[in-house]
């Protein structure tokens, strides 16, 4: 169909970079329409204010974290900070110079160069500057870190890293790690270099401003001026001063998280158009329009409110009765049916940039983890290959997507979407297709040559409230239960900040990619990768992952992404289900110029062009 067509624009459309908790977007109808640009020209109107549903609360301004890649905060983030780039719904990446610039200075070495224009200022007053890249820097890179993750001892309520004078920061980026030498900074401090050992191909979206590094070393070392705060934490980058370097560290890991709004305003500071002025937990965030904003994305409404359901059907209700303006949530043919009984209602379908998945754990002492056999590693392969093989894939897409998209198919891959170049070669190429068709039989043979009891206690994680997701969980726990696997319901509100926490074995949820890099797959798959929420772990892998991020020629990346596949599958990581089918909808008498993307942000892309009709 003409959208899987659309999905063809991903090139190789990465299957993780921001864990996406719902289907929270679409593309748009004409794949040609052009990025409508810098925001409105007659400013901010005043009282005017639109309200948006989403389906998971914002929970950490600091979107870069293990815990903490969610649409849920990015979406918000997005509204927050302005940054060098962004991408429209073409999928093509636009400039804000009015932000900074960047320049590639040289191709062997790879050299980039970042400069911040005048007008990019946290909303306290400080510039934004080279410290708030260094400082990306210093995280994604990891050259600094004294503890490797696995030895990396976490708080068992939050998973948080908890630090002993160890340098750890709690992320991975592929970009970064080739850039070992530290980065040069100018004499005034705008301008910010990075050469990197290796050529890089996605160099462009190699690193962007996060949190502002000010506010992280004034909290870390305890210093109040935010100058001094930003010469300390650049001379302890410098130094590799390990004291000053774990203070920063841990709070750059979890000093950004919460739940509700910080009486510290310099938590959540803005460089973008909008501040957010009230948090109210598991209800909404409001955002006002930052008057101290002077960059190119000038928009037209004041005030923005975000509010949080997992239930579709209630949404769909509260956009009739005017309690909503504008949501993107989970499709169902119920919803579907229901959005287009309201008469003011737009709606845009199709297939957006986000998967589903079912992951296995190999490190929590489970059923899926060698340890629970002693170290067995064959034992493990046969219990996680026979879990595989009774999932019912099929029937998951039959009853659940195909209502919404008729001709929707299972997904066979990890890196790269349906429809997208390499894909029907990666799927052949993998082995996946052994797994096509669910196989009882064979599942109830391996456990048998395993030799391990049954029923095997699995518990799976998923978003608790969230219609699709529990629908898909009372088609898998039958099927399941035929092969030899008890599936114990462990949905959770909180499922998103419970990722990677061991207190599961098996999860399922959607994959939203944030941009069309083909080595943004790195950290869900490679040892200790900040997406790596599975404990996975082969050696061949994170080689060819090396090596994926440095080959530019598309020939050859497809080669080292077949053996990836194969590697994955042989490993019995997992399973893909489906490409989301997507549905936004919008109250077309509120709310004008919406232009959702199929990649995060979603629907809440060119918020700066959004404009409510006159009167």
């Amino acid at each position: 169909m003409e959208d899987f067509v659309k999905l063809k624009r991903l090139a190789a459309v990465a299957a993780a970079t921001v864990l996406a908790l719902s289907a929270c977007g679409t593309p748009l109808d004409d794949p040609d329409t052009p990025d409508p640009g810098p925001g409105t020209d007659g400013g901010v109107v005043p009282g005017s204010a639109v309200t948006v549903g989403w389906n998971q609360p914002f929970f950490a301004y600091n979107t870069d974290t293990s815990n903490t890649r969610a649409t849920a905060n990015s979406i918000i983030t997005y509204m927050m900070r302005s940054s060098f780039n962004h991408y429209n719904p073409d999928l093509e990446l636009v400039p804000d110079p009015s932000f900074g610039t960047y320049e590639l200075l040289s191709d062997d070495p790879l050299v980039v160069e970042y400069t911040f224009a005048d007008t990019a200022k946290w909303s306290d007053g400080t510039p934004v500057d080279a410290a708030d890249l260094l400082i990306q820097w210093a995280a994604n890179g990891g050259h600094l870190n004294t503890i490797e993750a696995a030895d990396v001892e976490r708080d068992a309520d939050t998973n948080y890293p908890v630090l002993n004078g160890e340098v750890y920061f709690d992320t991975s980026g592929v970009a970064m790690a080739l850039v070992t030498q530290t980065p040069e900074i100018s004499d005034d401090g705008k301008t910010i270099t990075f050469t990197y050992d290796e050529p890089y191909a996605d160099w462009e979206i190699g690193i962007d401003v996060e949190v502002p590094a000010h506010v992280t070393a004034m909290r870390a070392l305890d210093i109040d001026d935010p100058q001094a705060a930003k010469d300390a934490l650049v001379a302890a980058i410098n130094d590799n001063d390990t004291e000053a370097l774990s203070a920063i560290s841990e709070f750059w890991n979890s000093g950004f998280n919460y739940k509700s709004l910080p009486e510290d305003e310099l938590l959540y500071l803005s460089s973008g158009p909008y501040l957010m002025t009230e948090f109210r937990e598991a209800e909404y965030i409001t955002l006002k329009y930052n008057p101290e904003y002077e960059g190119a994305h000038q928009p037209s409404i004041e005030t923005i409110t975000v509010r949080w359901n997992e239930d579709p059907m209630s949404q769909a209700q509260a956009l009739e009765n005017g309690e909503l303006d504008l949501f993107a949530p989970q499709a169902t043919a119920d919803l579907l049916a229901a959005l287009q009984n309201i008469e003011f209602a737009e709606l845009h379908q199709g297939i957006e940039g986000v998967y589903e998945h079912i992951d296995l754990t190999f490190d929590n002492n489970g059923p899926f983890d060698p340890a629970t056999y002693d170290g067995d590693e064959e034992t493990a392969l046969k219990v996680r290959q026979a879990f595989l093989y009774a999932v019912p894939r099929e029937e998951i897409v039959e009853k659940l997507i195909r209502p919404l998209v008729p001709d929707a198919e299972v997904r066979h891959s990890q890196l790269i979407a349906p429809g997208a170049p390499g894909y029907d070669e990666v799927v052949e190429a993998s082995g996946v297709l052994e797994y096509e068709q669910q196989d009882i039989a064979k599942a109830q043979a391996l456990l048998e040559e395993a030799g391990v009891s049954t029923p095997i206690d699995v518990r799976v994680l998923f978003a608790e409230g969230n219609v699709r997701r529990e629908n898909e969980f009372e088609i898998m726990q039958p099927a399941l239960a035929e092969a030899g696997f008890n599936l114990i319901n462990e949905s959770s509100p909180d499922w998103g900040s419970m990722l990677g926490s061991g207190v599961y074995d098996a999860s399922f949820f959607g994959w939203q990619s944030t941009s069309t890099a083909v080595a943004q797959s790195n950290p869900t798959y490679q040892t200790g990768g900040v997406n790596n929420l599975s404990g996975y772990s082969n050696p061949e892998v994170d080689a060819l992952f090396d090596e994926l991020a440095i080959t530019p020629d598309a020939d050859a990346q497809l080669e080292l992404q077949k053996q990836i596949e194969k590697i994955l599958v042989d490993d019995a990581y997992g399973l893909t289900i489906f490409q989301f089918p997507a549905i936004a909808a919008w109250n077309a008498e509120r709310i004008t110029n919406v232009a959702p993307s199929p990649i995060s942000p979603t629907i809440f892309y060119g918020f700066w062009n959004w404009e409510i009709p006159s009167e």
